[in-house]
């Protein structure tokens, strides 16, 4: 068995005294790991860096072995990533998202989207929002899509301001006054297709505060898990001036 493919690295782990096993988000076989022989040696270090782009070469004699990893760099952003505690929590982050996908399960746009994501990480509104909106395509690709297209009590199509944490569907300013309290906020950039401008802290904060319900609910509390630390600490540092908004 053999597939060549472009991938992003997701992490390593050391295995062995010179070798390594690399996870990636492939473009068209999904998460996958491998062993990479010399992988933790001194050349490939800096190749194997959690948000790089690659170029992945799987070899194993069955489908289902582990298998090898040979790869070559396509686009290096560790050094950049890693320069910013912001973005250092943000991609770990992120491979902990993609985590949450069946391995060699193809999602061609996660991986499509991921790339997308770390090429804007240099400001960190932007990154926080594209993470934000990364973390409800995800709940999409896992079966647990929001419905933002029309109020759930009208239909109505503009002035969608909150969102029902029973149903993940959104509501309008008129139809959800009464229940206000009750219903979660619904960022207008969640809903736009486009790279978003530079959101303001409470949009931010209530994006993750969206995002990470639905994703305790149906993803993380069936598994018995809980949303990771590094979230936590992305969205504080993103929130510089504002930490009491950040939430878990």
């Amino acid at each position: 068995m053999e597939w060549t493919d472009e991938a992003i690295v997701l992490g390593t782990r050391r295995h062995g005294e010179a070798n390594a096993i690399l996870e990636v988000m492939t473009r068209t076989h999904g998460r996958h790991l491998g062993l990479v022989r010399g992988g933790a040696g001194s050349r490939l270090r800096p190749v194997l860096q959690p948000g790089n782009g690659v170029r992945a070469t799987w070899r194993a004699r069955l489908d289902d072995h582990l298998g090898h990893f040979t790869v070559e760099t396509a686009q290096s952003r560790a050094g950049a990533l890693m320069g910013t505690a912001y973005a250092a929590y943000g991609i770990t982050h992120l491979a902990a998202l993609c985590r949450l996908l069946p391995e060699r399960d193809p999602h061609e746009a996660v991986h499509d989207t991921l790339a997308a994501i770390l090429d804007h990480f240099e400001d960190r509104a932007i990154a926080a929002a594209l993470v934000a909106r990364f973390e409800l395509a995800l709940l999409t690709e896992l079966g647990f899509g929001l419905d933002l297209d029309a109020c759930a009590a009208t239909g109505a199509l503009a002035d969608l301001i909150y969102v029902s944490p029973k149903t993940g569907r959104a509501v309008s300013r008129a139809a959800g006054e009464p229940w206000r309290d009750r219903l979660l906020a619904l960022p207008a950039f969640l809903r736009v297709d486009e790279v978003p401008s530079r959101p303001e802290s409470d949009e931010i904060a209530a994006a993750f505060a969206l995002t990470g319900f639905f994703l305790v609910r149906h993803v993380l509390e069936p598994r018995g898990g809980a949303l990771p630390d590094a979230r936590e600490h992305f969205i504080a540092a993103v929130l510089r001036e504002r930490p009491a908004l950040a939430v878990s």
